[in-house]
Formats: structure tokens, sequence, C-alpha cells
């Protein structure tokens, strides 16, 4: 897939609330990395994890789901397998009316999910990190 650095910047820039699912606990996984670091970067992260519920991690509670975070969200990252994505965009699509960005994770890709959610008019990055594009587009 290949994106414009606009296209990324825009994304980047107008998303405040992340949603990502697959968060974990444990310090040496990608996704805990991914989501400590865009919590450091400002962004509001809410990690989806149904077997951590209830923990908390990066000031966040746990959720076991999409449907069980409260308000809105602009961003669903995911990092679960490609298999699992559709199933992951219908329901970010049924509970975030406003979504605007659905971002998968380096190595997951799902081209007719991506075009399920880029037909709703919800931008989609696939197989890429924003903790690589975010200091590549806006410095450290």
């Amino acid at each position: 897939m290949s994106y414009s650095d606009t296209f990324l910047k825009e994304i980047l820039t107008r998303t405040k609330r992340i949603a990502v699912v697959g968060a974990s606990s444990d310090p040496t996984r990608p996704s805990y990395r991914v989501a400590h670091f865009l919590s450091q970067r400002g962004f509001d992260v809410v990690p989806v994890n149904p077997g951590l519920v209830g923990e908390t991690l990066f000031g966040a509670r746990v959720v076991a789901s999409l449907a069980d975070i409260e308000g809105s969200v602009d961003m669903v990252d995911i990092f679960r397998r490609s298999e699992a994505v559709p199933e992951i965009v219908d329901e970010a699509l049924d509970v975030f009316p406003d979504l605007r960005t659905i971002w998968m994770q380096i190595g997951v890709e799902h081209a007719e999910a991506a075009a399920k959610a880029e037909a709703r008019g919800v931008d989609v990055v696939q197989n890429r990190c924003p903790k690589i594009e975010c200091p590549r587009l806006f410095g450290a």
C-alpha cells in the first residue's frame, strides 16, 4: 500500500482519540509499545483486549470490545491477525458513526474490509505503524 505523506499527516493531525484493538500489558509486545508511544504523544488511547478488562494501561481502563467504549473515537488501530479485521471493522462502523480512520498495523491487511470502511467515508491505512509514521512526518 502506498499512502502520501499528506494523507498520513492529515489523519495523525486530526486524530485525538484512538481505540487500540489487541493492546497488550506486556511491554515487550509491539501493541504495548505503540499504544504507550501514542499516549505519550498526547493521543487519548483506549486499550481494547477482552483478556485484560478492568486493568489500567496508559491511564485508561481496558475494555473488552469497541462497543464497551464510552463516547466516540477518531481512529481504530488494529493489532490483530488480518482474518480478524472484518469483524472489527463491522463493529467499528456500527458503534462509531463518526469514525474517521481504520488503521491496520504492519502485517495486517484486508482489502474487502478496507473497501467497506472506505465506502462509508472512513479513511483506511493498512500495513503501517503510527509509531513509525509520527516521528517520520513530525519529527521526534
